[in-house]
């Protein structure tokens, strides 16, 4: 275990770190005028800090070539973390559409990330890994179902940064005992959500930047949750929008579970990571092309004289 931060000093470090993305992402909260590419930038400065003040930067990630890059390159190395933990930002700011997504694909991460710390003696990150899952899990019981309370910029920024360091600071630190294909695994759902939307938009020539309603998370709740379809009443609406969660933290399990099981086999994590990618392209492919499996499709309808519920047509 990296022993070079006293326990005491370790998390306010931390949150000094976070504290550049979270203040930008708290003024397009307030103000609506923090363009995504600054708030991308807030979060190159965050991870910047943390490399000063925590060391938390990559010199390792199992592919051959690029390993002795940023062995033999230490700025190749950091400009890497920079841009990876920005990018985690930038997920999990994605996945923050629904009560409960974010919170709850959060928790599932930081359980894993926990976990691992314990096994591996690194105190700094469990504690820290359970500092945020409480502060989480208080937000998720406000936030999920009734959306009373929403996490914003702020909150989606501050929480991907620090699911993005700790995951960083757990592999720099204890290097050949955890892969870093683990932290890869464990965010697969968020990282390859917005690598998909990049594309989707590249493909249809729109900037990369804008907002679009084709996520996966938006086309679950349009054509999977069918919860008081046609309804008017807006405790029905709210009902529909956080039985949109549990679809999504089914899907984050499929990466969390292998991942915690097999956080040190490289290749069985690679292939997870693989297997993870074919099974959300060919799940979105089919619920786009409205054929979804129809164990997967959620239909329950009530009528009264304030509800109107839309029946589609039967087919023999």
């Amino acid at each position: 275990m990296y022993s070079g931060i006293a326990t005491g000093h370790f998390l306010p470090l931390l949150l000094l770190s976070a504290a550049p993305v979270f203040i930008a992402g708290l003024l397009e909260d307030l103000t609506k005028r923090v363009t995504p590419l600054m708030r991308l930038l807030a979060a190159f400065v965050s991870a910047l800090l943390a490399i000063a003040l925590l060391g938390a930067f990559l010199t390792r990630l199992a592919v051959p070539g690029i390993d002795y890059l940023l062995l033999s390159m230490p700025w190749a190395a950091m400009l890497l973390t920079m841009f990876a933990v920005g990018g985690v930002c930038h997920a999990v700011n994605i996945i923050d559409g629904y009560n409960g997504l974010m919170g709850g694909v959060s928790l599932l991460i930081l359980g894993a990330l926990a976990y691992v710390a314990f096994k591996v003696g690194d105190q700094n990150v469990l504690l820290a890994c359970l500092a945020l899952a409480g502060g989480v899990a208080g937000f998720l019981m406000w936030n999920f179902p009734r959306g009373m309370i929403f996490a914003g910029d702020a909150g989606a920024y501050f929480v991907g940064f620090m699911l993005a360091e700790l995951s960083v600071l757990l592999v720099s630190h204890n290097p050949g005992r955890v892969s870093p294909w683990f932290p890869m695994l464990l965010m697969i759902y968020p990282v390859f959500e917005t690598v998909f939307t990049i594309y989707r938009r590249k493909r249809r020539k729109a900037a990369a930047g804008l907002p679009d309603s084709m996520h996966f998370h938006q086309i679950v709740y349009k054509r999977l949750v069918r919860w008081m379809v046609g309804s008017v009443e807006a405790k029905h609406l709210t009902d529909r929008n956080s039985l949109t969660a549990p679809y999504l933290w089914g899907v984050g399990l499929f990466s969390v579970i292998p991942a915690m099981l097999f956080w040190q086999h490289e290749w069985v994590l690679q292939l997870g990571c693989l297997l993870f990618v074919l099974l959300y392209v060919w799940l979105y492919r089919r619920i786009v092309r409205f054929r979804s499996p129809r164990w997967m499709v959620l239909r329950k309808a009530r009528c009264d004289a304030r509800c109107h519920v839309r029946r589609p047509p039967h087919k023999p």
